[in-house]
């Protein structure tokens, strides 16, 4: 028997399920430890632990904040950049200032020049400090992070699948997931490990007139500008798929296909001419 728990956390739709009977305390952990770390990682929140990291500069952070902002630096690091938390400011500037739904999507206030990214970030122990004039974001690694959290919590119960607006975390059982390409879309099955989807069709706005959505290209600070329209990516958990689906994002079709099937990672690269790329060993 599948047992499935929804609620809302970290400005997304959250979806549990577990092959289990009786696993309404575990259910109930699993979505608990969604809030707690939404608490501990939201920049929409004034009283988190990365909201007073942003403010102050240093902050003596518990052990998740520790261990999110150092998984966001080995990521930058492995990407060549491609994948920086420090994108905050030039969020803010292209008008990703609150939740997404709160935001007007036809404001017409003129765009602030965009914020740098690429400032020095250092974790010490539980002592994370952030250079001058940096902030941090970490709204979607910070959602692959809780998701593997709870689906590791999730199966202590049973084989589970945890599905936080898309990042998803998968422990054990066969998960039939769907993923969408420029024509019908595709089933892949999962049995463990992680997927996420990249893309630039669903959170967009516009502002003075001008169409935006939230994926920063940290060498310009501005919405990126790239002839793909979304990126899916499975991976050996859902941080990775998440890190792996924005660097490959950024990286143009062409790049990101050859990068893709170099690294073994199975990857849906929709174009924005209307074209499906099955790359990584994935075939239509």
């Amino acid at each position: 028997m599948i047992e499935r728990r929804t609620f809302r956390a970290m400005g997304t739709e959250i979806e549990l399920l577990v092959e289990a009977d009786g696993a309404a305390g575990a259910l109930e952990a699993a979505e608990q430890e969604f809030h707690r770390l939404e608490a501990l990682l939201s920049r929409f929140r004034e009283d988190s632990e990365l909201s007073r990291l942003n403010r102050d500069g240093t902050l003596a952070a518990g052990p998740d904040l520790c261990r999110v902002v150092g998984l966001a630096l080995a990521a930058r690091e492995r990407t060549g950049g491609r994948f920086d938390p420090t994108v905050h400011d030039a969020l803010v500037a292209a008008g990703y200032d609150r939740s997404f739904e709160q935001i007007d999507p036809r404001c017409q206030a003129p765009c602030p020049a965009p914020g740098a990214a690429g400032g020095a970030v250092s974790v010490e122990g539980s002592r994370i400090e952030l250079d001058a004039d940096v902030r941090l974001d970490l709204g979607g690694i910070g959602k692959g992070y809780a998701a593997e959290r709870a689906a590791e919590i999730l199966a202590t119960a049973g084989p589970c699948l945890v599905n936080a607006g898309g990042d998803i975390a998968v422990r054990g059982g066969r998960w039939p997931v769907g993923v969408e390409t420029a024509a019908e879309p595709l089933t892949l099955e999962l049995s463990r490990g992680g997927l996420a989807t990249s893309g630039r069709d669903r959170h967009r706005w516009q502002r003075n007139g001008r169409e935006l959505h939230h994926l920063i290209d940290p060498r310009t600070g501005e919405p990126a500008e790239t002839d793909l329209l979304r990126v899916t990516v499975v991976a050996p958990d859902a941080v990775e798929a998440e890190v792996t689906a924005k660097s490959l994002f950024l990286a143009g079709a062409d790049r990101a296909a050859r990068e893709a099937d170099a690294a073994g990672v199975a990857a849906v690269l929709v174009t924005d001419d209307g074209r499906t790329i099955f790359a990584g060993g994935l075939a239509a």
